[in-house]
């Protein structure tokens, strides 16, 4: 597992043992979710969470979506 990012008191982490697509999971006391890189239109795709506000839901999926291409070139340094 590979901490990427810190935010709103969220980790965003890769795990390095993980499958396609492209993705992040957001964990922090709250909850969690998982949100795929390259959606379906290009686009970061929420696929789950639980336990997460969709308040937060909204900062951290807006956070996805400004460092998605950080996010993917960390993907590709931990996957080849």
């Amino acid at each position: 597992m590979v901490v990427v990012h810190r935010a709103h008191g969220f980790r965003f982490v890769i795990y390095t043992l993980d499958h396609e697509p492209a993705h992040v999971h957001i964990v922090g006391a709250e909850g969690q979710a998982k949100i795929n890189l390259l959606g379906p239109a290009g686009r970061p795709e929420l696929v789950w969470s639980v336990g997460v506000k969709r308040s937060d839901l909204r900062r951290l999926f807006a956070e996805v979506v400004e460092r998605r291409e950080a996010f993917l070139k960390d993907w590709e340094r931990i996957h080849g």
